[in-house]
């Protein structure tokens, strides 16, 4: 009997000392398995006498008891700790606050944004948007916009120019939208009320210009189409896009070879400290050139300049977008650097419209 309460202390030392829940089975198996040391005992049984076996089997099955229990009891122990263990590990701060969502996150490049405040004011002046591709032929952007072979006016634009083709003509990247315009006048017929956004590209890069930018230029072509109604358009988008309730515009003679006459135009303005003020001041700031399309145009495109006439204007999306919400350089606009987005983007739901606000 005392070998066997040697048994039953040495057992449960062992149990309480498991530091798994691998090892506590170890145990079970080293004291019940089939050929564990409480299993032998009982193997034993029987060969003693009934008497004898009555007693020493009793002791044998409490012992068997006590140590079952203190597995069990271990194995909930050990149990709890790895709970307590991984819960203390995957633990989570509720305090924090939560990570904010894409809509919150993100931003509307300011260029974007300016292209849909655009496309706002003019549909709601009854214009559609017209697109060209990128890459376009001499031809649409120079010779059909009375820039005739050789003349100095193509010394305007530094151009990209890509290498002569099989036939010897070379493609270039568009200097201006112009050439959607020369689409939309060979491809459908008068009235026409176009804006043509969108991407074009010059040799030149400072504080002011980069080798990408955007323009955004106007189209109307109509049996009636005249100066005042021009006046009138501008006038307009200026008051809607600056947010203004109104606006004094200065029209002065200047040269394009695709109007005429041609004009370049200021807007009223105050630099008082700095800071740029539309519908106020006493200064003058140039925004856009604009006049009557040149008959030579017309012609180019299709269209009879006895019958048809219209205006034109283009403008700088990059430079009045500047103007509007007070960037300095025009350079961080395709750096990419998303400290500067966060501060002059635009949230992904603060659609621009005239009825809300533009710039919401």
């Amino acid at each position: 009997m005392s070998d066997l309460a040697q048994l039953e202390t040495e057992l449960l030392g062992e149990i309480t000392q498991a530091a798994n829940e691998e090892a506590l089975e170890a145990l079970r198996v080293k004291a019940l398995g089939k050929k564990g040391s409480i299993s032998g005992l009982l193997a034993t049984l029987g060969s003693l006498a009934p008497e004898e076996r009555k007693s020493f089997g009793a002791s044998i099955n409490a012992v068997k008891d006590r140590v079952t229990e203190a597995l069990t009891a271990r194995r909930v122990t050990l149990k709890d700790a790895a709970l307590d263990a991984r819960l203390a590990a995957e633990r989570a701060d509720v305090t924090l606050p939560i990570r904010e969502s894409g809509l919150e996150a993100g931003r509307i490049h300011p260029i974007s944004q300016v292209m849909d405040e655009l496309t706002a004011i003019f549909a709601d002046l009854g214009f559609a948007v017209a697109e060209g591709p990128d890459v376009e032929s001499d031809d649409y952007n120079f010779t059909r916009l009375n820039f005739p072979v050789g003349h100095p006016a193509r010394e305007m634009h530094d151009t990209f120019f890509f290498s002569p083709d099989q036939k010897g003509d070379r493609k270039l990247l568009r200097t201006h939208t112009s050439p959607v315009q020369v689409r939309t006048m060979l491809t459908q017929k008068p009235p026409i009320r176009v804006i043509c956004p969108g991407r074009t590209y010059r040799c030149d890069s400072d504080q002011t210009h980069t080798p990408m930018f955007h323009q955004v230029e106007g189209l109307v072509i109509d049996r009636h189409a005249n100066l005042g109604q021009l006046k009138w358009v501008l006038e307009e988008f200026c008051k809607a896009f600056f947010e203004v309730p109104h606006v004094k515009m200065r029209f002065r003679p200047s040269f394009f070879p695709f109007t005429e006459p041609s004009m370049e135009v200021d807007i009223q303005c105050s630099r008082k400290g700095g800071e740029i003020r539309f519908g106020e001041g006493e200064d003058w700031l140039e925004i856009l050139g604009c006049g009557m399309v040149h008959p030579n145009v017309l012609r180019n495109c299709g269209l009879d300049p006895d019958a048809v006439q219209g205006y034109a204007w283009g403008m700088g999306i990059d430079r009045i977008a500047m103007l509007k919400y007070g960037m300095p350089d025009l350079r961080p606009f395709f750096e990419a650097d998303i400290r500067w987005l966060k501060h002059y983007g635009f949230r992904p739901l603060d659609l621009p419209s005239l009825a809300a606000g533009l710039s919401v």
